[in-house]
């Protein structure tokens, strides 16, 4: 029976997610229970893309990911996938109704990861709508559970969200980013003299970006608000220890939450949720 592939497949998102994010695994687990698997599905199809592009360099990208989404299209057309995270991936998909364009632009994002290495402005917008914003649809899809009028108008804070963690990442990552992977996302920064000026002119859209971000999560139904707003509370903890990090330090070093704060932080922000203090 199909069910028992099913249910494997389902354990692979989770253990991709666990392997990969503690920070998104503690955020899943305060979800409702019916909502975690969906996460975890999006999270590993996610997460899968994203290593073909970051870490197969001695392979050829350029084919994995072709065949990734050819893989990933076929899989929600036919509703399996001998790829067990495309297989628990194409049963959100398809149960949720999550929009084909929003998969395409993600998977675009990737395939920007495969040539560009210089982004100007409206090439950054292009890489922040599909690598981050339409991740958190796909998310708010499951959210919403198919209420049209309550994504809609949470749509653009979900947005939000999900540039700002990709924000707060690029930041973190820019060592790896520039001096492994010769990226430079950030348009008109000059990384070979990433200056304070520079800095704060980042930090500055990513604190609008979080604080519009957090109307959103306070208007989430009750099934999701706690776990989004604890993947908010890590990510945000994230940025202000980047801000308190002069440029060079940024620039050098891969700033780190340690599992012990995160717990911590996981503790207030239940404390915080409880007291309906969001």
């Amino acid at each position: 029976m199909k069910e028992t592939f099913d249910t494997l497949s389902a354990s692979c998102s989770k253990l991709t997610t666990l392997r990969y994010s503690t920070s998104f695994s503690l955020g899943i687990y305060f979800l409702h229970k019916p909502l975690r698997q969906p996460i975890y599905a999006i999270y590993g199809f996610v997460r899968l893309a994203d290593e073909i592009v970051d870490s197969f360099h001695d392979y050829d990208k350029t084919y994995l990911l072709q065949k990734f989404k050819d893989d990933c299209n076929e899989a929600i057309e036919q509703g399996i996938s001998l790829n067990p995270i495309l297989n628990s991936f194409q049963q959100v998909v398809n149960q949720y109704q999550i929009d084909h364009e929003l998969i395409a632009l993600f998977l675009k994002s990737m395939e920007m990861d495969l040539n560009e290495q210089t982004y100007c402005n409206d090439k950054y917008d292009e890489y922040i709508l599909g690598s981050a914003q339409v991740v958190g649809l796909m998310c708010l899809k499951v959210f919403t559970n198919g209420d049209e009028a309550e994504y809609q108008r949470l749509k653009p804070s979900a947005m939000r969200l999900g540039s700002a963690f990709q924000k707060v990442n690029f930041l973190r990552d820019l060592k790896a980013d520039f001096q492994q992977l010769n990226r430079s996302y950030f348009p008109n920064i000059d990384l070979t003299n990433f200056s304070h000026a520079a800095k704060k002119e980042i930090e500055a859209d990513i604190e609008n970006e979080f604080k519009l971000a957090l109307e959103g999560i306070k208007q989430l139904p009750k099934s999701s608000k706690k776990g989004v707003y604890l993947a908010y509370i890590y990510y945000l903890e994230l940025f202000k220890k980047i801000k308190k990090a002069p440029p060079e330090k940024v620039m050098n070093n891969r700033i780190r939450i340690s599992n012990g704060h995160k717990f911590g932080l996981m503790f207030d922000s239940l404390l915080r949720h409880k007291m309906n203090v969001l």
